[in-house]
């Protein structure tokens, strides 16, 4: 009773915190992670002890898996190389810059060690840098890079995470099993994510039950993560593979009304899963303090040294892959150099989140030389999530206005999906002239005005914003009929001339004609 007492309370804190800080324009991930700190302060109000496996067997999957649905293959594909240049050469380069500050300021704890603190501390996380970029309209390539970065960093540092603790604890490491670690990971996870991709593609071909086809939806992330994990590959290459290959195939493979209860349904999986996980970062504090073995001012002082050095390695291995790739003829063609601002604002989005706690926890209690300062290992890595959470994240928007880094062109974007919706139009209009037959021409000529509505539409989004246009009139209106309309089906079940059945069928059926007129569709 007190474990679902507990859920009913983080969920609770979630929402409530959610809302206050959209209506005070406080980003939600950092405010979640004041009030649980707030919060752990006070005995007996939700003591959740944060079990790593939750976050990294049961969370971590499926937020990775809607992430990578959600990605986009041709904008990732196209952006691989500063993506691996993050989401790899970062992250080894930061838990060794890290590893090695600390050994300086501990000598006396293993190196192997201090490197398991670098890769704990390593990945920017996969929810919070995105929410940011996306809150404050950066650039889509930006976005997509950022995405890119914290959908893979999280395997690179787990599997630098799993090398570290197998050095310190006393098994056998070399160059040799380092490289076999690395080749099982990425190859194993890589191969499970094609093969998960394929045969539930096909599954989801097959089935025609929207709430099975959510189910199978739902499934599927622990479906491809548990048996990478079982032969030790990444289960979160494998995870991401699925969702880029699934994600990028939906349109073929669900039907449109699977799609749309998928959508809403993993939409509130993502928003509660999210909340919770930085939720339950602050709710650890108490706990941690409690834990450490060393004095607040040699705590502070290696905090401030090892969360100085993560931001600072982000910055210094940024701007020279940036731009000397730029040497090489092939990237430069392919890609020119990108103004200052894109690498500064990328530079200052790293973000740590749950992830980094959760690797943290799983550190062993003691290595092969004896006890380290566990406790110590751990604060420091709450320390660094707090501190790049509530500093840069509070501040990138302040960062990218004042960069003034150069947004999308939305005249551009308007005007390619004009473009494509008039093209589809016309195929549609095409299509419906070779099976329209027998059907009634009033029935026909009503099809052709839909398709030429929707393409006046996507034109009409070229106009003047300061003046109504005709969709904008017809939505406004036509929501005001709905509302009329669902008041006489609510007075008429309500005196018995229809049953619920009849108003529920009725709504559903209102309420996704408005979904579309808040697009603009209809």
């Amino acid at each position: 009773m007190h474990g679902l007492e507990n859920i009913v309370g983080l969920i609770a804190v979630v929402v409530a915190t959610s809302v206050v800080a959209r209506r005070i324009g406080v980003l939600s991930p950092i405010m979640l992670v004041l009030v649980g700190i707030g919060i752990s302060f006070i005995p007996g109000v939700l003591e959740v002890d944060l079990d790593p496996e939750v976050v990294l067997l049961g969370i971590l999957p499926p937020i990775l898996y809607v992430a990578a649905l959600e990605t986009s293959v041709p904008a990732f594909r196209f952006n691989l190389r500063p993506i691996l240049l993050l989401a790899v050469g970062l992250v080894l380069f930061t838990a060794a810059a890290v590893g090695l500050t600390v050994h300086m300021l501990l000598p006396q704890v293993p190196l192997a060690m201090c490197f398991a603190l670098g890769a704990v501390v390593a990945p920017p996380d996969a929810v919070a840098a995105t929410a940011v970029a996306r809150r404050i309209g950066l650039p889509r390539r930006i976005v997509t890079v950022l995405e890119g970065e914290s959908l893979i960093n999280d395997a690179t540092a787990l599997v630098t995470l799993r090398v570290a603790v197998a050095a310190a604890i006393g098994e056998a490491v070399d160059v040799w099993s380092i490289t076999q670690e690395a080749a099982i990971a990425v190859l194993g996870g890589v191969g499970i994510g094609v093969v998960g991709g394929v045969v539930l593609g096909y599954v989801h071909k097959k089935v025609e039950n929207p709430l099975i086809d959510n189910a199978i939806s739902l499934l599927t992330p622990w479906v491809v993560f548990l048996p990478a994990e079982r032969i030790h590959a990444s289960g979160v290459v494998a995870v991401v593979v699925c969702g880029l290959a699934l994600g990028h195939r939906m349109p073929t493979l669900m039907s449109a009304a699977s799609r749309l209860q998928m959508d809403a349904f993993w939409r509130m999986v993502k928003f509660l899963l999210e909340g919770s996980v930085f939720l339950l970062v602050g709710l650890q504090l108490r706990a941690l303090i409690e834990g450490v073995e060393r004095t607040f001012w040699f705590t502070m002082g290696c905090l401030a040294a090892v969360i100085g050095v993560v931001i600072i390695a982000r910055m210094v291995w940024l701007f020279p892959t940036v731009y000397l790739a730029r040497l090489i003829p092939g990237v430069r063609r392919r890609d020119p150099s990108p103004v200052l601002a894109a690498p500064a604002v990328i530079s200052w989005a790293g973000m740590r989140g749950a992830v980094t706690l959760a690797a943290a926890l799983s550190l062993p209690a003691s290595t092969e030389a004896g006890d380290y300062p566990r406790g110590l290992f751990v604060i420091l890595a709450f320390g660094v999530i707090v501190a790049t959470l509530v500093l840069q994240g509070a501040t990138l928007p302040t960062v990218a206005r004042w960069l003034k880094v150069p947004g999308d062109d939305q005249t551009q974007d308007a005007l390619a999906e004009a473009s494509v919706q008039h093209e589809a139009s016309r195929a549609g209009k095409a299509r419906l002239e070779e099976v329209a037959e027998d059907a009634p021409e009033g029935v026909v000529d009503q099809l052709r005005q839909v398709a030429l509505s929707r393409s006046n539409i996507a034109w009409e989004r070229l106009g003047r914003s300061d003046r109504e246009t005709p969709s904008a009139a017809y939505a406004r209106l036509r929501r005001e009929m709905l509302n009329a309309e669902r008041e006489v089906f609510r007075q008429a079940r309500d005196t018995g001339k229809i049953p619920e059945e009849t108003l529920r069928q009725a709504q559903r059926d209102m309420d996704l004609e408005e979904s579309l007129l808040e697009r603009g569709d209809l």
